[in-house]
């Protein structure tokens, strides 16, 4: 199986897994990189697998479906076009569709009220995540529809998948987010060597992504929250954060993220 990030607009990545008959893809916001890899690796579309409603997700949706005559797969409690297979927290995607894989449904509100996420237990010897935009590599989205309270029991449930588990998201944010993340945590060692891989890996015009969960687990502020050193740099940056309460950690950080130059 290939897995593909497809460049979209300035930072978006639509991901692309094909068997070399076969792709679906997932959150494609603009129609035209899919349309340009179908061709060029001589693809059909089985499915479309849409994580959470913003147009920059969903906006190449409905010609791709028209298009090829995929199916789509999208949250049930967002506005999504239909027709579309509406999916719940449990829910299971698998078959033909999705090329003989097997994705779960996890609800990771946060970002958005009715965000998802799909996850493969194994494909190609590993898991496999598609996250939207809930988990960035160091960071994670913007709470625009939801709580922090919601956005950190999403992202404890992404936090607890196998560790070598692929993060596949959906913005090159990483070195904007690794340069946020060095603030919180400068003597995270962890956190200083991926930043130089990352930095090496954009100097070459590559993607930083997928990442992998246990690597988020050490580097990645907003899934350590519970960590001494994370949660007395909220507490230097907002006095207001009282001790041992993760859900302040979070909101602090993740005001604190949306300040930060």
């Amino acid at each position: 199986m290939n897995l593909l990030p497809l460049p979209a607009f300035t930072d978006n990545y639509i991901w692309m897994l094909h068997d070399g008959r076969q792709a679906i893809v997932v959150d494609p916001g603009d129609a035209a990189p899919v349309v340009q890899a179908l061709d060029t690796l001589g693809l059909g579309l089985q499915a479309i697998l849409v994580t959470h409603h913003h147009a920059d997700h969903v906006g190449g949706v409905d010609t791709l479906r028209e298009a090829t005559g995929a199916r789509v797969y999208g949250p049930a409690r967002e506005r999504i076009p239909e027709p579309l297979v509406r999916l719940a927290h449990g829910d299971v995607v698998e078959g033909t569709d999705v090329l003989g894989l097997r994705f779960t449904v996890i609800d990771v509100p946060g970002h958005t009220a009715g965000h998802i996420a799909y996850y493969c237990e194994a494909m190609d010897g590993a898991p496999l995540l598609f996250c939207g935009d809930t988990l960035f590599s160091g960071g994670c989205g913007r709470l625009f529809e939801g709580t922090p309270a919601q956005m950190l029991d999403s992202l404890d449930q992404l936090a607890a998948l196998p560790g070598n588990t692929r993060v596949c998201c959906t913005h090159e944010y990483t070195l904007s987010n690794l340069k946020f993340a060095r603030a919180v945590e400068p003597g995270n060692a962890a956190l200083l060597h991926y930043s130089s891989q990352c930095e090496a890996l954009r100097a070459q015009q590559q993607p930083t992504l997928p990442s992998r969960m246990d690597l988020e687990r050490d580097i990645n502020p907003f899934l350590r929250v519970r960590q001494p050193t994370v949660a007395q740099a909220a507490r230097d940056h907002d006095a207001q954060v009282p001790e041992n309460d993760a859900v302040a950690v979070l909101a602090a950080l993740r005001q604190w993220k949306n300040e930060f130059r």
